[in-house]
């Protein structure tokens, strides 16, 4: 049973809308960071759904564009959770707290 490329964008659509909110809404560290992970999922999700929809004809050879920008776009968040919890670890040591607010100046 095949899902229709549609479908796919549009939960792909509403992943990212509830990465942005909740990336916009919350003021933790932590939740703040697993709100990019997610909108980077949709972003994952768009790109195969988009490489499948491309090459979706018969007779057409089998696309990777989408699965490669998916796999760079899967090592960007391995990077950049490695980073951000590095961050928020040196964050927290310092403050005792992961709450964004609490940092007025970047300065330590």
């Amino acid at each position: 049973m095949n899902v229709p490329t549609s479908h796919l964008l549009i939960v792909a659509a509403g992943l990212f809308t509830i990465g942005a909110i909740g990336f916009l809404i919350r003021r933790n560290a932590i939740v703040m960071l697993l709100c990019v992970e997610l909108m980077l999922n949709a972003a994952n999700l768009a790109f195969v759904a988009g490489s499948r929809a491309h090459f979706g004809a018969p007779n057409a050879p089998p696309g990777a564009d989408g699965v490669v920008f998916s796999l760079f776009v899967i090592v960007v968040a391995a990077i950049e959770a490695a980073v951000g919890l590095a961050i928020v670890i040196a964050m927290y040591r310092l403050r005792r707290t992961v709450e964004t607010e609490s940092l007025q100046e970047l300065a330590g």
